[in-house]
């Protein structure tokens, strides 16, 4: 079920964001929360630093990351782990040893993949953040995942891996392959907030929204959730 909410822009919608994942972290001792990386959630990450220079703290939460590339160190400056801790922890009070990222730079990564789904199998996610990638993508899930996959390795789509590729010095510079939560492993979340803005999610939107359930659109499963929020800019709703 789809609770959609339309801004006129990205600092309502990253607003709207943060006063869904605060609503949540207040309401659970021990919050656990999924999150996303890309250009989609950084308004929102910005929100929750600002919220804790105000004063409140974020040291209860447990933090998974939907997913990170194989091949390059946690150091690497495009890295989702260097991601995440330039844009949200470095200025939290959240623990290290309750922030987990998928190991990309593992010698194993089938293991790797095998670690991170038995780690998250022991919570259960209060809120899962969501992008949507232009070909309805969910993590790193291309289209053409199966339903029931749980955290794997998987080999990066074109369009996604030209989508990212202006964070590289070249579309050679974009790792191939990642690890990422399988798309049964984030539709366990007890609620799921999809962020999404722009012209160019409009049919990705439509598809995950008002289209068949359909592993080509992998987002189009989040029908079958009893809690989505969506929140979009009038340009990512354009086609509702």
């Amino acid at each position: 079920m789809f609770n959609i909410i339309i801004c006129k822009n990205y600092e309502e919608v990253s607003a709207e964001a943060f006063k869904v994942l605060k609503e949540v972290v207040v309401k659970n001792e021990t919050p656990v929360l999924g999150l996303a990386t890309g250009s989609s959630p950084i308004g929102l990450y910005k929100n929750i630093q600002a919220d804790h220079k105000k004063g409140y703290s974020y040291s209860k939460c447990i933090t998974f990351n939907l997913d990170e590339y194989i091949g390059i160190d946690k150091n690497h400056e495009q890295s989702y782990w260097t991601f995440m801790h330039e844009n949200l922890f470095n200025h939290l009070d959240v623990k290290e040893e309750n922030i987990n990222i998928p190991d990309g730079n593992s010698d194993n990564p089938k293991q790797a993949c095998l670690d991170y789904e038995e780690k998250l199998n022991k919570y259960e996610v209060d809120l899962q953040v969501l992008g949507i990638g232009s070909n309805g993508h969910i993590g790193f899930n291309e289209p053409g995942t199966a339903f029931d996959s749980k955290t794997q390795i998987v080999e990066l789509d074109e369009q996604t891996r030209k989508d990212n590729a202006r964070f590289f010095d070249s579309i050679d510079d974009v790792p191939t392959h990642s690890i990422t939560m399988g798309i049964e492993s984030i539709t366990r979340a007890k609620k799921i907030v999809v962020i999404a803005t722009g012209e160019n999610k409009a049919d990705a939107v439509y598809g995950m929204i008002k289209g068949p359930v359909t592993t080509d659109l992998p987002a189009s499963i989040l029908q079958r959730h009893d809690n989505v929020v969506v929140i979009l800019d009038n340009d990512a709703a354009s086609k509702l």
